[in-house]
């Protein structure tokens, strides 16, 4: 069977899992300081060494200061994202994952045997840093070993896997909230690193980032290994002639026994001897695309499209609003249960539930329904549930306003969440991916940092009505996507950048 036709190869699976234990780590980061956070930074005895020889029993901070620790993960994700693409690009995808768990294993046991307040916050900050790498090399590295048919629900995985990070860390978070074993809650992200780290090298470089290398052998070795026993060879035809350009992907598979006759699509007759691969050979198909910078990608018209229409998907992501609704989701209910703070709780919990659920469904039906129709469905979604719960808040009815959080957070994860990752390896080709990869995290961690401070602002000042911002920001999304976005269900990333070609001057 021809490698373009495969689903799930097992060895495949395999890679793309434990690349995601990255993103569990991500997603327990994200959720951790959520339960124990008020012991964290308020308990009976202080600073008092009373539970633990040698360890506080918690760090006081006041409101501003404990927000500023928590959200401090945000700076080093951002930090992260300025450099990440050069280091991904440097050491490639699959070292670039592996040296990254550094962050989380130092970061989460500074965090939980702090006896200082800058202690705990540099800790959320080295983690921070390997949240905002890792969620630049997670999503390239599945989305360069993954199989046409399933690059879908393979780049899921990725949003999957964050979200039971964000269940479990408020789960076991909810026994661990007490003195001393809120300091447990802030280890455990080590312990998945530690695995990751120690594991990961059984799995393979991604083929694309080793043509592009120029490691041809490596590449093609590593997309066999990747596809089992299919025949590999116009899916590496293909990866070749994108990355090095016609006239050195018939060179290299002609030198392989490969001709046109055996169903590969040559386009260069004339070419019959070796073809150096380092060549500056010009021509529409025949470029041999160096690594772009960030201002190669916006001088050249169809990378420039490609970036723009990712860039905005990422923007979406955050001012749509799913993040207000995650930190602040307690605050929400509580407009709908009268101040009452456990209903309020057990109501903020089900509502991670309802992503969860909201998110295996995305992964199950994404390479049947297609990107653009689920991504439509959640922008209209978002939209809708927005103005309701306004509606709910405005007529102070309990029921409409938390059946509205809830239909919006089911509407957010079936596609604003994961598929403005998924299309940025999807549609972004091999030359330009770590550029516009570290752009798009970088934006994308810069706006969620936006609304986690400006957000609390807003809803002190208006409360529900704030929700009006985003059902906007929805409505004006969905027109985007309507308009911008192409399909890229089935189809081969050289496929995709070709139908930017008609961009060109």
């Amino acid at each position: 069977m021809d490698s373009k036709e495969v689903r799930f190869p097992k060895y495949m699976v395999y890679c793309v899992l434990m690349a995601c234990i990255e993103a569990f780590s991500n997603g327990w980061i994200i959720g951790s300081a959520n339960v124990p956070g008020l012991v964290t930074h308020e308990c009976e005895n202080g600073m008092a060494q009373v539970a633990a020889k040698g360890l506080p029993d918690c760090l006081p901070m006041n409101t501003a200061l404990w927000g500023f620790a928590v959200s401090a993960f945000c700076v080093g994700g951002l930090i992260a994202s300025l450099f990440g693409g050069a280091v991904q690009e440097k050491l490639g995808r699959r070292l670039t994952m592996i040296v990254n768990n550094s962050g989380f294993i130092i970061g989460s046991l500074l965090c939980s045997v702090a006896v200082h307040q800058a202690m705990f916050i540099i800790g959320r900050i080295l983690c921070g840093l390997s949240c905002g790498l890792g969620s630049l090399v997670v999503p390239t590295y599945i989305g360069e070993v993954s199989t046409i048919k399933a690059r879908g629900t393979m780049g899921s995985c990725n949003q999957f896997l964050i979200v039971i990070g964000i269940l479990l860390a408020s789960a076991i978070g909810l026994p661990l909230a007490s003195v001393p074993l809120w300091r447990v809650n802030y280890a455990i992200a080590a312990f998945p690193a530690i695995f990751q780290a120690v594991f990961f090298p059984t799995c393979v470089e991604t083929p694309r980032w080793l043509v592009a290398k120029n490691r041809i052998d490596d590449a093609r070795h590593s997309l066999q290994k990747l596809r089992g026993n299919s025949n590999i060879d116009t899916e590496f035809y293909e990866m070749v002639e994108g990355i090095k350009g016609t006239a050195v992907a018939n060179a290299l598979l002609r030198g392989n026994g490969v001709t046109g006759d055996e169903g590969l699509k040559v386009t260069d007759d004339k070419e019959t001897g070796s073809v150096d691969v380092n060549s500056e050979e010009k021509g529409e198909n025949n470029v041999d695309h160096k690594t772009y910078s960030m201002i190669d990608v916006m001088r050249d018209p169809v990378t420039r499209r490609i970036g723009i229409t990712v860039f905005i998907h990422h923007i979406i992501q955050q001012l749509s609003g799913m993040n207000a609704v995650m930190y602040y989701s307690t605050n929400i209910f509580l407009l709908a249960f009268d101040n009452s703070q456990s209903m309020a709780q057990l109501m903020a919990i089900i509502t991670t539930i309802v992503n969860f659920a909201a998110t295996i469904f995305t992964v199950c039906v994404i390479d049947r329904f297609g990107r653009r129709p689920l991504l439509l469905i959640a922008e209209a979604g978002t939209c809708i549930f927005s103005v309701l719960l306004v509606v709910g808040y405005k007529t102070n009815t309990p029921g409409l306003l938390i059946a509205s959080v809830f239909l919006y957070v089911a509407s957010f994860a079936v596609g604003i969440g994961p598929i403005p990752w998924l299309i940025t390896s999807e549609m972004t080709p091999t030359y330009a991916a770590s550029s516009v990869g570290a752009a798009s995290t970088c934006i994308n961690w810069c706006m969620n940092f936006l609304i986690g401070q400006v957000f609390p602002v807003i809803f002190a000042a208006i409360a529900g009505w704030s929700f009006l911002i985003f059902a906007v920001i929805c409505a004006m999304a969905f027109c985007f996507t309507f308009f911008a976005l192409p399909e890229t269900k089935g189809r081969s990333l050289e496929s995709i950048v070709r139908g930017y070609d008609k961009y060109k001057k």
